[in-house]
């Protein structure tokens, strides 16, 4: 969610059950212009909240000039105070699928993981058990990469590619009609593409290289259903990644200075099957969904809601 229109984004993404205080609101629009304007980033996003056992994490993302060059990504407990995170590594998230269970909210706590390592001693090797020590904040890290690979979602046409290859905000973007909006290939991931590297020139021939340069989620496995609140359609998959939501007021261009689009985690906690809770930033096992109809005020049109799409 773009900053500059955080509350309106906010209240519309308050469909799916999901939101924040006043006051959080409050602080997180004060805020989030003065990290845009001391870090001198072009955008600044609202990305979402973590829950965590004694405090909650608040994220945020700058974005430079071209949009989808590496985002820098921010947390903070209490929507005032901002700090930096550091760029995810293959090894982080190596490291960190060993933890489970809930965030506790503390930045500097260490998980205690113990695994076996082998150990030479001249012609012998035996294993030895060492324990490693995994801080939060690098969990955190991991988490936000793996959410923004699998989740994050923009409109076809919000951004555009210029020859010179650089993604920018395109100025020129209209909006998405209501039928439009019914379709999954309306939608991209906002992310580095995968999928699209690997069609051939014969695929490729119908797309627009200036608009279609993003992964499309039509063709993701397994496909969902997904549609403006109007149809009253349901959710009917189980989310890995339940809580993130994708607005859109249908029909509205992209103004400057105000995206009339954008997404935000706001998970809920869930119960598993075992009874044990569930990690709001991604379930160590399958937690129980349960399909339902959102609620939507009259004035509310959502383009898009993602329970975990994948």
């Amino acid at each position: 969610m773009d900053a500059e229109s955080l509350l309106l984004s906010l209240e519309l993404a308050s469909g799916s059950g999901q939101g924040l205080s006043p006051d959080r609101r409050a602080s997180l629009l004060t805020s989030l212009m003065l990290v845009k304007r001391d870090y001198r980033y072009d955008r600044v996003l609202f990305w979402g909240r973590i829950l965590g056992l004694v405090a909650d994490y608040y994220i945020a993302q700058g974005l430079s000039e071209d949009q989808l060059a590496p985002r820098k990504t921010l947390y903070s407990l209490n929507c005032m105070e901002w700090s930096l995170l550091p760029p995810a590594t293959d090894e982080m998230m190596v490291q960190t699928s060993v933890v489970k269970g809930r965030f506790t909210g503390d930045p500097s706590h260490e998980y205690e993981h113990t695994e076996l390592q082998k150990v030479n001693d001249g012609e012998k090797v035996f294993e030895e058990e060492v324990v490693v020590q995994i801080k939060e904040e690098t969990r955190l890290v991991s988490i936000i990469d793996q959410i923004d690979k699998a989740v994050s979602v923009i409109p076809r046409g919000a951004l555009f590619k210029t020859p010179f290859g650089p993604v920018h905000v395109n100025r020129t973007f209209e909006g998405l009609s209501l039928s439009q909006a019914k379709k999954l290939s309306s939608y991209f991931h906002f992310r580095e593409p995968v999928e699209l590297k690997n069609k051939t020139l014969l695929e490729k021939a119908d797309l627009d290289p200036s608009l279609d340069f993003l992964d499309s989620l039509e063709h993701d496995i397994p496909k969902v259903k997904a549609g403006a609140l109007g149809g009253r359609q349901q959710p009917e998959w189980q989310p890995e990644w339940a809580g993130l939501s994708g607005v859109k007021i249908l029909g509205t261009p992209a103004l400057v200075g105000e995206m009339e689009f954008g997404s935000c985690f706001l998970p809920r906690v869930l119960e598993h099957p075992d009874g044990e809770g569930q990690c709001p930033g991604g379930p160590a096992q399958p937690a129980l969904a349960r399909p339902y109809l959102l609620p939507c005020s009259p004035h509310q049109e959502l383009w898009l809601h993602l329970r975990g799409h994948r």
